[in-house]
């Protein structure tokens, strides 16, 4: 006997949909599954059978093929449990064909006959509108932020088994947690002192500016980056729901029934590989770091530490927003429209000029700069120089000015700087005359060009002008200063 099942599988961050198909026929006993499955979907044969078995259901003693079409497709992930079992079930005589028409199924097998959860709900459940969708009892309320209220949950095998065949009704799902006010972000007003690094990072969060920092060890520079995620407003629903997809598809937890509200802040160690940062891997395309930070901050510590191959590997989603990773098995695109903020010593030993102790050689000096590239340095909006702190502001008890009152001036500056977008701001003689200044006499490049007026603009919406001035230009050329020590 044949049955067909719906089901999906996840490809990068998107699902696909999948037909599971089984065939039960007389023959030599044996579990066969074919349609490209990852290894596993494969090992699905020992779980779907010690599950049924578990869950006091009989096991057929014949043939059993089960095909995942389409077969060009590769499979991958403990999801396909769920629908090959049931598929099994019906095409066995144990449960009637009429039973699995219209729901799709998608879930894990524990030996005991649990559904357990699965990476990626998210896009599983969007792959398989507008059918019903049949999920582990723990996954019902991921998958119903974009299902609504076609989704059924089951807490095991057997649970499933009797409502399939009418005999319960379907449980209930968990009351949702009620969302709370997301990670504790560090306040702004812990930095002491460094009143121009408090600056750029008002203004990479108002225009969404790429921001490097250049000091010396305890200059502040991680303290500041900690502190910029608390600076950007929250994230609109589709954002959100962006935010939230690659995060399931990543297997990282998402609040029960809530969307993650909060910009992410991501901060890999500068021994990442270049696969942990862009995603893919050899069979199963997972998002990265940089997809994991989509409309949040991806923070770069010790930047001139990090693999050239990861640094330059940086350069086409910073200009596109998305990363495109190709493997022998497909290409899949995932979404890396993040805000980039890097710090960096300006030497392997730290010092650099600003304590006239630098204890690096010509060679060692210039090895450590030609890791940032200059296509790479010219992607970040804002390079400034930090220097450590004056002791006199470090021991004063007046604190900084909070996160919350920038927080304020960047959302105004943004609803600015957006009802702006379809005329820009007027320059202004002299600052017109001061860029051509600087293009003629050759400080500055095209790109240059661009990257300093969109840092202008921004100074002018948060100054709440609507001319760009010579001292709004200015400042924006004072924020590429930390460019000299780099290429220097």
């Amino acid at each position: 006997m044949l049955a067909a099942v719906a089901s999906a599988t996840l490809s990068g961050a998107v699902g696909r949909p999948v037909s599971v198909e089984v065939h039960v026929s007389n023959g030599l006993p044996g579990f066969t599954i074919v349609g490209l499955p990852d290894a596993a979907v494969r090992e699905a044969r020992d779980r779907v059978r010690a599950a049924i078995l578990s869950s006091g259901l009989p096991w057929p003693m014949r043939r059993i093929t089960a095909n995942l079409a389409p077969s060009g497709l590769r499979k991958g992930g403990a999801g396909l449990d769920l629908p090959i079992a049931v598929g099994l079930l019906v095409a066995a005589g144990e449960l009637s064909p009429s039973c699995a028409e219209g729901l799709a199924f998608c879930g894990e097998l524990g030996l005991n006959g649990s559904l357990r959860h699965v990476p990626g709900m998210i896009a599983l459940a969007d792959a398989t509108t507008p059918l019903g969708l049949v999920v582990p009892l723990c996954d019902v309320q991921e998958a119903a932020l974009v299902r609504g209220g076609t989704v059924h949950g089951a807490a095991s095998l057997a649970e499933l088994t009797r409502v399939l065949r009418g005999q319960a009704h379907w449980p209930d799902a968990p009351v949702p947690v009620a969302p709370d006010h997301g990670p504790e972000v560090p306040d702004l007003a812990d930095v002491r002192g460094q009143a121009v690094g408090r600056r750029a990072l008002e203004v990479a969060a108002a225009g969404r500016h790429h921001l490097l920092m250049i000091g010396p060890p305890g200059s502040g520079k991680t303290m500041l980056a900690e502190r910029l995620v608390g600076l950007l407003p929250r994230l609109t629903p589709e954002e959100a729901l962006a935010v939230t997809r690659v995060h399931s598809a990543a297997g990282r937890a998402v609040p029960d029934g809530a969307l993650l509200e909060h910009p992410p802040f991501r901060a890999p160690h500068h021994q990442s590989s270049l696969v942990s940062l862009v995603g893919g891997g050899n069979l199963s395309l997972r998002p990265g770091e940089i997809s994991l930070a989509t409309h949040g901050v991806l923070f770069l510590d010790e930047l001139g530490e990090f693999p050239v191959a990861a640094l330059e590997a940086l350069r086409q989603p910073l200009e596109e927003g998305v990363i495109r990773v190709s493997r022998a098995g497909g290409t899949v695109t995932f979404p890396a429209a993040f805000l980039l903020v890097a710090a960096m010593n300006p030497c392997p030993c730290g010092e650099g000029i600003y304590q006239g102790a630098c204890a690096c050689t010509t060679a060692a000096r210039a090895r450590y700069r030609r890791r940032i590239s200059a296509p790479l340095l010219d992607r970040f909006d804002l390079v400034v120089p930090l220097s450590r702190p004056d002791p006199t502001e470090l021991l004063a008890d007046a604190p900084g000015e909070r996160s919350s009152a920038v927080a304020a001036r960047v959302g105004t500056a943004r609803a600015r700087l957006d009802a702006r977008r379809e005329g820009q701001p007027q320059l202004s003689s002299d600052a017109a005359e001061l860029l051509a200044s600087k293009l003629r006499s050759g400080c500055l490049s095209a790109r240059g060009l661009h990257k300093v007026s969109g840092v202008a603009r921004t100074v002018t919406a948060l100054a709440g002008e609507d001319v760009v001035t010579f001292a709004h230009v200015s400042e924006a050329l004072s924020m590429r200063a930390g460019r000299a020590v780099v290429v220097a």
